[in-house]
């Protein structure tokens, strides 16, 4: 309903719940997800530059094994329910990074893990997951189109 429609009780009770609601400190909510979600890109920089010591990796090729290894890591945090406890927080500092992709896929696998590993863990690991593969794949294809095009046509 809109705020002009509302009859006098619904006004009383609106009144009510604004003076009872918790005011959410934002900025340093803010300030907290901007420092948590940089700590987790330093923690894959840190990962990038072991790999790329130690394994002789490029900064090209370094990319997929460092997005691997955070996975992983979120993983095995999410089973041992510690990155819940982070997440909670952190908020989206949690969220926003690759990380975030990992807690909800083993999140979901863990949730349903009562239904068997098939239909169960599998199926549901890959509601998330399917659709984020999906467009990633597309999303490469036009974008390697555009990119074949402007080579084509002598822009890049």
């Amino acid at each position: 309903m809109s705020p002009t429609k509302l009859t006098t009780s619904q006004k009383k009770y609106q009144k009510l719940a604004e003076t009872k609601e918790i005011k959410r400190p934002l900025l340093k909510n803010c300030l907290i997800a901007f420092l948590i979600g940089g700590l987790i890109c330093t923690i894959g920089q840190a990962i990038s530059f072991f790999y790329m010591y130690y394994f002789d990796f490029t900064e090209q090729t370094v990319g997929s094994p460092m997005v691997a290894t955070l996975i992983f890591i979120t993983m095995l945090l999410t089973g041992f329910g510690v990155y819940d406890h982070i997440a909670q927080y952190a908020g989206a500092g949690t969220a926003v990074p690759v990380t975030g992709f990992g807690n909800a896929v083993i999140s979901a696998a863990i949730e349903h893990r009562t239904e068997g590993f098939v239909l169960g863990v599998g199926a549901n690991m890959f509601k998330l997951a399917g659709p984020v593969i999906v467009y990633g794949v597309f999303s490469a294809f036009v974008i390697a189109i555009i990119k074949t095009l402007l080579i084509q046509w002598g822009l890049i």
